[in-house]
């Protein structure tokens, strides 16, 4: 069972699949029941729906963008 290296959770992924745009997407359901959706992007960015309404953004290119449930912003400029 793959492990989610920020909360250290193990999660099952319980579907998955790719959308026109050759964007790759799965579903996932933590030990502690909780879902998730995971974007991989043809463009080498990727994107985190979190249950608890949070989300997160990473270009691949050296930005990151992660809103929380309360909708408080946090962006970061780092290099790749």
């Amino acid at each position: 069972m793959p492990e989610n290296s920020y909360t250290g959770e193990h999660y099952d992924v319980t579907s998955s699949g790719v959308n026109d745009q050759g964007n790759s997407y799965d579903h996932r359901v933590s030990e502690s029941g909780a879902h998730s959706y995971h974007y991989s992007n043809s463009d080498g960015s990727y994107y985190y729906q979190n249950s608890d309404g949070s989300t997160y953004y990473n270009s691949g290119d050296g930005y990151s963008t992660y809103t929380s449930s309360s909708g408080h912003t946090t962006q970061n400029y780092g290099s790749k």
